[in-house]
């Protein structure tokens, strides 16, 4: 009998960090293409309506967002080259 070639096995393309990415970067759109959910000027914060503070509270929630999907990005991609023996990181 003949042994089978050694064919690398390949880590799945849909990974759970992965999935936790895509949410990190999907989340501000949806907050901000879902208008009907902030166009109103009450509640206010410090006399400013809320239609405005809302959006400027999510450019510091997807600043943190985007950096959380790319910290993961960089631990997924350190742990492939590791699962492949190569020194990329």
């Amino acid at each position: 009998m003949s042994q089978a070639p050694d064919t690398p096995t390949r880590e799945p393309m849909v990974t759970p960090s992965r999935v936790v990415i895509a949410l990190c970067l999907l989340a501000p759109f949806v907050a901000m293409l879902w208008v009907g959910s902030y166009a109103k000027a009450d509640p206010e914060f410090a006399g400013i309506p809320f239609f405005y503070w809302y959006q400027m509270l999510w450019v510091l929630i997807s600043t943190a967002l985007t950096l959380v999907a790319y910290r993961l990005w960089q631990r997924d991609q350190r742990a492939r080259a590791a699962a492949k023996g190569g020194a990329d990181a």
